[in-house]
């Protein structure tokens, strides 16, 4: 499958973003997503007192966490092809059919496989590494690649 996406993506003459700008891009939505979610939960966390009811509240809070996850990535992918870690780092993620931004549903599943492969100690983006479409995970059940723009 990965010889066939190289091909495509050799003759629509589109190249895969580099590993290193898919790190920097994860690095720069992980922070938005943590500054939003500080902004939020602000209020929580500044009535807590003591150590331990920071880490309880860190514990109730942590599926909305998830949840304000998947929304971004789900909602950024859909309506630009990219997040905002990505549109700064001129790459962007496009279906491996039409080279258009992935559909919604196929931006959720993206965004849904993303998660799982992170609580699995990140094997889903590991496997980037190793593939010749640069593809993890997220992107082999979404049919999607990543390209610079």
């Amino acid at each position: 499958m990965s010889e066939e996406i190289l091909k495509k993506l050799q003759r629509e003459r589109v190249t895969l973003a580099t590993i290193n700008r898919r790190g920097w891009a994860f690095f720069l939505d992980e922070l938005i997503i943590s500054i939003l979610f500080s902004i939020i939960y602000t209020d929580s966390f500044a009535k807590a007192t003591s150590l331990e009811q920071v880490i309880e509240l860190t514990n109730i809070l942590f599926l909305q966490v998830v949840i304000l996850k998947v929304i971004y990535h789900t909602f950024f992918v859909w309506m630009y092809g990219a997040t905002v870690g990505k549109i700064l780092l001129k790459i962007k993620v496009v279906s491996i059919e039409d080279f258009d931004n992935p559909n919604l549903l196929n931006s959720f599943i993206r965004a849904t496989v993303r998660i799982v492969s992170e609580f699995i100690f990140y094997l889903g983006f590991l496997w980037a590494f190793f593939d010749k479409a640069k593809q993890a995970w997220h992107d082999k059940a979404a049919k999607t690649v990543v390209v610079n723009v």
